[in-house]
């Protein structure tokens, strides 16, 4: 997306737009970019796969092995694979690792783990890297506890191959771990007081509701109660939109799970699986967005910037690897409350850097 971006802007005139929106951002008379170069290189494509190039390589070495694989685990009948795809092409025609895409059933059925050594193989080939881009969510294990899919995550968590993510990095991604990271004091087990500080100036307020709930918590609940539900949104433990409570609904949902004697709150333990998060507003842009070749429509947009990283880790906890690898921009009407891309939601854009 940002390649075709930057071809737009040099291929067509748009100098008095970015002229215009240049002044308004400095308020001076400045000239317009003319060129690309307002709109950032993405360099998700080479950097991701690099990422896994190193931990494919580390692998290799630590365990004499020639023939191996990077496996994706993936949904059964994965409609989102274009990026997939990419990143696979991308991981042979630069490294010359072969991937294999499997469901968590597929892997029950056709990986073997060695209970002694830990090694994980599909036919004759060992796999050195697990990719997941599925077994987040509760749809990814149909079956329960003890259906084949759990089976399958356990056998590839109990490897010795490298997960992306390990179990633990999964976990820090979770809103909880974010809720928990906000809460005074916590950051500072992680990093200076003086970054945590700066850090802490980009956190918008984040609250439990579980059985650890505070005071501060439980006043931004009763805040909910009390009318000001435009100012939070509801998010359970859960990526890629069309999960979360907004407005009214959010309002009502809290209402049936909280308890009010003599002005006390109890929160119903149903609650606990939800953070309550401060709302975000970020400004309004025009814009068209396009959707499947076709304009969706005109008008106020906003924008989520996403910036993605890669870390590699060894099991003494040195860090081998980690830098910067690209971003995403995420953009929808400003009347659409969730967000996501392939939910439908949102549609892809670029940066300009003014």
């Amino acid at each position: 997306v940002a390649s075709m971006h930057r071809y737009l802007v040099q291929r067509f005139d748009v100098s008095d737009f970015l002229l215009e929106k240049q002044q308004a951002v400095s308020g001076g008379n400045e000239t317009p970019k003319k060129d690309a170069a307002g709109v950032p290189v993405n360099p998700t494509l080479d950097r991701l796969p690099f990422a896994i190039n190193v931990a494919f390589q580390r692998y290799q070495s630590r365990h004499d092995v020639s023939k191996a694989c990077v496996l994706f685990v993936v949904q059964q009948g994965e409609s989102n694979t274009v990026d997939q795809r990419l990143l696979e092409f991308k991981l042979f025609e630069e490294h010359k690792i072969p991937v294999v895409r499997l469901s968590l059933r597929e892997i029950y059925e056709a990986v073997q783990l060695d209970e002694t050594t830990g090694k994980l193989t599909i036919s004759d080939t060992e796999i050195a890297v697990v990719y997941f881009r599925a077994g987040y969510a509760p749809t990814d294990y149909p079956d329960g506890d003890s259906g084949v899919e759990w089976q399958a995550r356990e056998h590839l968590e109990r490897s010795r191959a490298t997960k992306c993510p390990s179990l633990g990095y999964h976990l820090a991604g979770t809103k909880k771990v974010q809720q928990e990271l906000a809460r005074k004091g916590v950051l500072e087990r992680f990093v200076p007081s003086e970054n945590a500080a700066m850090l802490r100036k980009s956190f918008a307020g984040l609250y439990s509701l579980g059985d650890d709930a505070t005071h501060e918590d439980l006043e931004a609940v009763r805040d909910v109660l009390n009318g000001a539900q435009g100012r939070y949104v509801l998010k359970p433990q859960r990526e890629g939109g069309g999960y979360n409570f907004y407005g009214d609904n959010m309002a009502a949902k809290i209402r049936k799970l909280v308890t009010i004697q003599d002005d006390n709150l109890t929160l119903d333990p149903k609650l606990g699986e939800f953070i309550l998060m401060e709302r975000l507003f970020p400004p309004h842009q025009k814009a068209i967005l396009v959707r499947n070749g076709k304009i969706e429509g005109t008008g106020d947009t906003i924008s989520e910037l996403g910036c993605f990283g890669t870390i590699v880790v060894s099991g003494d906890g040195k860090i081998v690897h980690n830098e910067y690898a690209g971003f995403l921009l995420r953009t929808k009407f400003s009347n659409v409350d969730e967000g996501g891309v392939a939910s439908g939601f949102a549609t892809l854009s670029s940066p300009f850097l003014c």
